[in-house]
């Protein structure tokens, strides 16, 4: 007969709750702020879906009436240099780390409204209104608040999305000396969402101090809890990744503070992550100013038998109960509350001439410039002043024949060597003496211990990598094993690195490098052999480079991490084992951005091509003697970056275009160039731009298929040959 033995998780669960007694002995100042801070956030939230009913929020207002118990009993135990970030119901959380930032103590009384805390109200109002005034300039409105300074590193409309940051931000706290923590908060909808479940195993792999802090409110926007999942005790799901965890009445402020306390000893003696899943209720819909019950997925008496837990009341009438305050004292905080909020919003809002009696606009000065709306999509490159750029036919160094991959390996050595900020991560970057192809040869003999390697979770460890790159003590460089597993980590490329600069206001430096490999022609089958040039291009915030031989893979590497926006560096496996020109040993040179190589010069035809499609095209040309071309090597493809002038000096030259590139026609990054180029230079265009591209299907297995999915020197020749004939 099997024997079976009964297994236990390794770490702890508990579930937290206080007695009177707790209540009796809580320091006077502690109860104080607790109520005073979670008066000031009930009134802001109340005021907010006034402006909404009145149609002068535009968008959501998530408000998080009755979930402030959770925000501020959590906050409170936190320090300055600790962070905090959330999801799109993240007003509470932001208010409450912003006040941590700006309230002066008071001992043996309520806290004051000073000036300071009414600039929070205003600016936090205004960026919920959309206007110029707000944290990220009207930008982010009420679902992307952040306010660096005070540790608030952002709020996030994508369910899930902002978890991995923070565990960036707890990476860099581990690694700089500190004992500082990082909270990220999200709902019981977010458990589910493989993000998160991906950044608990890599926070509890690399014990890293966060605290995954889980605002369990019963509800995705309609759907109840026992409909999505059949474990509702939500922090049970850190037993599995061996994460302490705790769960508590997230009405009760004081078991949350008392919680948060225990976790956050846990995270500073460097033990690794926690779990706090707060059980508490949103007193509104998901969105805007009415009850759940008035959209039918919940009743009024189940609303009713809630609001009987308010954490607002509860702490009043400790705080009366105590002595600390008076019942006239308790309703003069919340009339002056009141009072501050509807004067901060007589300061937004006029009435509309003409229009129904009360009826109130934003006043039109208040909203940000239009002029506004593409600045800070990337930044100035001001960090690039005082380069040295090369070319390799001006260069001083000594040059000779290199390997692909040694330059790969070198560059990246030697930058890690000048700076102690990069950090590089990746599936098997650690091993295999320098990952798949060796990129990492170099760095792991001389650095090992900055050189990551990480489970397979492409959204965790990108979204790590993000945030590492916005707190900004080191500079990230992720590497995807293969292209097509940008699509695995789509979230995090397109909606978080690609966004986050413009989104919270323009100001947030984004120093984030992903280097990919594109291995078509490798037999590695649909899902491992795409060019997502095409893609990347048509997220604007990304800069997106493409070396084609060794010299320009050194120059735009270095520039790429010296750059403070994101910077894709595309490289394709073909030229890893392939020998051309590069440096000996001076590393330190960069290539300026936004500028492409003439490989060749003619008068024929422009042919416009990049990775090593070039080297492609320079065969095709050879075989097709006749045509006399200039060949552009974009090297950057991204459209802030692309070289129109260099493009238009060739178009007006030659009247016909040839676009030569590897990937499917779907994912083309031709399809937009060539139409760029008929807008901007069709009177000087003879004929239709030409393409050369792969198929429409994604490279198969089958070698012959597989050939026949993608192009290269016999595509380019064809191409060439019709255009003589």
């Amino acid at each position: 007969m099997p024997t079976r033995k009964k297994l236990s998780a390794r770490s702890p669960w508990v579930e937290v709750a206080t007695t009177a007694g707790d209540w009796e002995v809580l320091d006077p100042d502690l109860l104080l702020q607790m109520f005073a801070r979670t008066l000031w956030i009930r009134s802001f939230e109340e005021y907010v879906l006034e402006l909404a009913a009145e149609g002068l929020v535009h968008g959501p207002a998530h408000s998080s009436i009755g979930q402030e118990g959770g925000a501020v009993g959590s906050i409170l135990p936190l320090r300055g240099d600790d962070y905090v970030n959330g999801s799109h119901r993240g007003h509470h959380q932001f208010l409450a780390k912003a006040f941590g930032h700006v309230i002066e103590p008071k001992s043996g009384a309520l806290p004051e409204i000073t000036e300071d805390v009414r600039t929070v109200l205003r600016r936090t109002l205004a960026e919920i209104c959309g206007l110029a005034d707000g944290y990220c300039r009207g930008r982010g409105g009420s679902m992307h608040l952040q306010w660096s300074e005070a540790g608030a590193m952002g709020t996030n409309a994508i369910v899930g999305g902002g978890v991995p940051q923070a565990a960036g931000f707890a990476w860099n706290m581990a690694h700089s000396g500190t004992d500082a923590v990082s909270v990220t908060y999200f709902g019981d909808g977010a458990v589910n969402i493989g993000s998160v479940l991906e950044t608990f195993n890599l926070a509890a792999a690399w014990r890293l101090p966060i605290c995954f802090f889980i605002e369990n409110n019963q509800y995705a926007v309609s759907t109840p809890l026992a409909k999505s999942t059949a474990e509702t005790r939500l922090s049970g799901r850190g037993l599995g990744f061996n994460i302490p965890s705790w769960r508590v009445d997230g009405m009760d402020t004081l078991a949350v503070h008392t919680a948060m306390t225990e976790a956050v000893e846990h995270m500073r003696a460097g033990k690794g992550p926690t779990i706090i899943e707060a059980d508490l209720y949103r007193f509104f819909h998901q969105n805007g100013p009415y009850p759940g019950s008035a959209f039918g997925y919940r009743d009024k008496a189940e609303e009713a038998l809630w609001r009987k837990r308010d954490p607002l009341v509860q702490l009043r009438e400790h705080a009366v109960a105590r002595g600390l305050v008076t019942q006239e004292e308790a309703d003069a905080a919340a009339a002056e509350i009141g009072a501050v909020m509807r004067e901060i919003g007589d300061g937004f809002f006029e009435p509309v001439a003409g229009g129904k009696p009360g009826e109130r606009r934003v006043v039109p000065s208040l909203w940000p410039d239009v002029d506004f709306v593409d600045v800070g999509i990337r930044g100035d490159l001001s960090e690039l002043d005082g380069s040295r750029y090369e070319e390799a036919e001006t260069f001083s160094g000594e040059l000779g024949e290199r390997r692909f991959i040694d330059v790969v390996s070198d560059v990246m050595a030697r930058r890690m060597e000048t700076d102690e900020r990069i950090i590089v991560m990746g599936e098997d970057v650690d091993g295999l003496k320098g990952g798949t192809n060796g990129a990492t040869r170099r760095p792991l003999e001389v650095f090992p211990g900055r050189v990551l390697g990480t489970p397979i979770s492409e959204n965790a460890f990108a979204g790590l990598g993000l945030g590492m790159a916005l707190d900004g003590r080191f500079r990230p460089v992720v590497e995807f094993m293969y292209a097509d597993f940008m699509w695995v980590a789509a979230d995090q490329i397109f909606n978080q690195v690609a966004k986050a600069r413009h989104m919270f206001g323009g100001d947030s430096k984004v120093p984030f490098v992903l280097r990919s490999k594109l291995a078509a022609g490798t037999g590695y089958g649909s899902q491992h052999s795409m060019d997502p040039a095409g893609m990347l291009t048509s997220a604007p915030g990304l800069r997106v480079v493409a070396p084609s031989n060794p010299f320009d893979y050194v120059g735009l590497m270095n520039t790429a991490l010296a750059c403070d926006d994101p910077v894709v560096v595309l490289e394709h496996v073909d030229l890893y084992s392939s020998r051309g020109t590069g440096p000996v040993d001076d590393l330190d040179y960069r290539l300026p951005v936004g500028k492409a190589a003439v490989r060749r010069h003619g008068t024929d035809l422009t042919v416009i091509s990049y990775l090593s499609m070039v080297g492609h095209c320079l065969d095709a040309l050879d075989q097709v003697p006749q045509v006399s071309a200039d060949l552009i090597d974009l090297r950057w493809l991204d459209r802030a970056s692309l070289d129109w002038d260099t493009i238009t000096t060739s178009v007006r030259k030659t009247n016909r275009v040839l676009i030569a590139e590897q990937g499917a026609v779907g994912t083309s990054y031709g399809g937009w160039l060539a139409d760029e180029i008929q807008r901007r230079l069709f009177d000087w265009l003879d004929a239709p731009v030409e393409r050369v591209h792969g198929a429409e299907a994604s490279p198969s297995i089958s070698k012959v298929l597989e050939r026949a999915a993608i192009a290269k020197t016999e595509e380019v020749v064809t191409a060439l040959r019709t255009l003589v004939s």
